[in-house]
């Protein structure tokens, strides 16, 4: 089960899509009346392309993309300030109204594609509608100005990403900006490439109208050209111009490269002891507490301050030191005992006084 599957809940009828993985029983999928909720995976089941293929699409699955595009369209009109014709709504045309526009041929390049899942749940894609492989990177840029790497991957010719990320209609002011980095590539090819950056942030004005038919994936999406300036190619030097290099330098006459100045050192700072008593708990390292960090985060900001203590505690001379770790599930604990154990100049350590801490503590002795 990947995220950007489509599932059915084995307790009922709904359907929806998986937009995380939050661990290794827990999912979370987007029903198709949008809204999240966090399923355990034992009680989904994805829905086969099979299926489709033998029954055809369900009747929520059309309705569904009945009412993406009218409300895509909607929104189009309403940014553009017009009023959205129901034909253009439905999709239907009036009889005798003149032929239909034929599709826009989209150009070749490297796209940003919006795809609807549901009606106001949209899978993020790169798309490379060119020639080349691409190397890219795709991150997120928030409100604050913090950056997320989220995914990076080779994207060969003509074809387009797995989805990167999942948005709801509903949060678009809330959207982050994206940065895309892309690298064109060809192997045993005669030609290397600039790097290109192209940082997106999505405007209500101009997003609806950027609804159209998608490259590759052959879906309505909404659509944004990552490489509107082509990746300069990188041209090496002539054999005429490294001559002339190389004739200037053994002459003389090559300009003399500046002196390196070494920079100034910075003054040593003095080596503090640590305290004889330690709290590794996350409220004393961090005053803010544990908001926003992960439990993998939080240990490793813990183990980090611990070895700190350890090796300024051995610097310093200390006799001993006492790390407070709590009790908990013993996740800390055991990691830091499985440190001292391996440590030579520890020369032994065991639980610290009882009546103190309980089993929320090691006292560790110093050789």
């Amino acid at each position: 089960m990947q995220v950007g599957d489509r599932v059915r809940l084995l307790t009922g009828r709904e359907e929806g899509i998986v937009t995380r993985l939050l661990d290794n029983e827990l999912v979370e999928v987007a029903i198709d009346n949008d809204f999240t909720i966090p399923v355990l995976r034992r009680e989904v089941v994805v829905v086969a392309a099979e299926e489709q293929k033998a029954f055809g699409k369900t009747a929520a699955a059309v309705a569904n993309e009945r009412k993406a595009a009218s409300t895509g369209a909607a929104r189009a009109a309403q940014a553009a300030g017009e009023k959205p014709a129901a034909a253009s709504a439905s999709g239907s045309t009036k009889k005798g109204s003149g032929p239909t526009s034929p599709p826009v041929k989209i150009a070749k390049g490297l796209y940003l594609a919006l795809v609807h899942q549901s009606p106001e749940l949209l899978a993020v894609h790169v798309i490379n509608n060119t020639d080349a492989d691409v190397l890219y990177t795709y991150g997120e840029e928030r409100p604050n100005g913090t950056y997320r790497g989220l995914a990076s991957d080779k994207l060969d010719s003509k074809a387009a990403s797995k989805p990167l990320g999942h948005w709801h209609l509903k949060d678009f002011d809330k959207w982050p900006a994206v940065l895309v980095q892309l690298l064109p590539h060809q192997l045993n090819g005669t030609t290397a490439y600039d790097l290109l950056s192209k940082r997106t942030q999505f405007k209500a004005a101009t997003f609806y109208k950027s609804r159209q038919q998608a490259p590759i994936i052959q879906k309505e999406a909404y659509l944004f050209q990552l490489d509107e300036k082509p990746a300069a190619p990188l041209a090496p030097p002539t054999p005429e111009k490294l001559a002339e290099t190389l004739k200037a330098q053994l002459s003389g006459d090559a300009p003399a490269k500046p002196a390196t100045v070494a920079p100034t050192p910075e003054p040593a700072k003095a080596l503090v002891a640590p305290p004889h008593e330690l709290d590794l708990h996350i409220e004393a390292l961090r005053p803010e507490g544990a908001e926003g960090l992960s439990n993998t985060a939080m240990l490793k900001l813990q183990m980090d301050t611990f070895e700190d203590a350890l090796s300024r505690a051995l610097a310093t001379n200390m006799h001993e030191i006492v790390f407070i770790h709590g009790a908990g599930n013993g996740t800390l604990r055991k990691e830091i005992h499985k440190q001292l154990s391996r440590n030579k100049d520890i020369k032994f350590f065991e639980d610290a006084r009882k009546e103190k801490f309980g089993y929320g503590a090691t006292l560790v002795r110093l050789k």
